[in-house]
């Protein structure tokens, strides 16, 4: 009797535990920490060009949740951006950010979009060799991004001086792996691949790039794993800081001006 006890005991305590973990790992919070911040408060040198608040992305319009064009982050991954800025700015050369803190709900937006196989209008562009329906399977999208964490974000270099190019949505999309001068047009260095590029030549070390590609790459990753964070080994564009606040927290609350 006394064995069974334990083992009824041992088996409450291990599904309790195993309730717990669940639990911590899928935790969504709804409500912003106080310690995520706008970008470019901490760093003004930053150039800001939120594709998931246009209709330049993969889906080709807004996406839901992002209520403003602003890059939030966690104060500890901001401040850790401002210290790569800092490292680029005597070389006439800035980090621009595509994406940083992404709801929950976007992801749901995601999720949604690639049931849906009538939603082809970006795929020229964005994925013109992958189909639609194996995005999530080839790793290309998840149900549960960093980025709604508050620590991960997308970004490249460009010139300290350059202008974001305004984007024409009437202009015939190009291939994202074409060449830097046939893509469509930004300022950032010439990294082989456009931004959300869903393409073996996004990863960070392929190896069918030019010599100027591999260096530009080399660049950014040693200057974002300096400053503390872990790139993605499929995205030349996305890192997470290492040690970031919320590792097991999910947020939900929109994109938006703080008043």
């Amino acid at each position: 009797m006394q064995h069974m006890v334990k083992c009824v005991s041992s088996f409450l305590l291990f599904s309790l535990l195993s309730v717990q973990a669940m639990s911590a790992e899928n935790h969504i919070d709804l409500h912003q920490p106080k310690d995520f911040v706008d970008i470019t408060t901490v760093a003004p040198d930053v150039q800001v060009d939120m594709r998931y608040f246009s209709s330049h992305n993969f889906i080709g319009r807004p996406i839901k949740g992002y209520n403003a064009p602003v890059c939030l982050l966690t104060r500890p991954a901001a401040n850790a951006v401002k210290q790569v800025a800092d490292r680029l700015r005597p070389f006439g050369l800035t980090l621009k950010i595509y994406d940083c803190y992404r709801p929950q709900s976007a992801v749901n937006d995601f999720i949604a979009w690639a049931k849906d196989p009538s939603q082809n209008q970006m795929k020229n562009e964005f994925y013109p060799q992958v189909e639609k329906n194996r995005l999530f399977e080839e790793g290309y999208l998840a149900a549960r991004s960093g980025h709604s964490r508050g620590s991960t974000l997308d970004l490249t270099i460009v010139p300290l001086d350059s202008k974001i190019p305004i984007y024409d949505p009437g202009r015939p999309l190009v291939n994202c792996t074409a060449s830097a001068a046939q893509r469509s047009p930004d300022n950032s260095l010439d990294f082989g691949t456009g931004f959300d590029c869903f393409s073996p030549l996004s990863h960070p070390d392929n190896v069918i790039l030019t010599a100027q590609q591999r260096a530009n790459r080399l660049l950014l990753q040693t200057l974002m794993r300096d400053a503390g964070f872990t790139p993605l080994d499929t995205e030349w564009w996305h890192f997470s800081l290492t040690h970031e606040p919320y590792p097991n927290t999910w947020f939900d609350f929109p994109v938006k001006q703080r008043p």
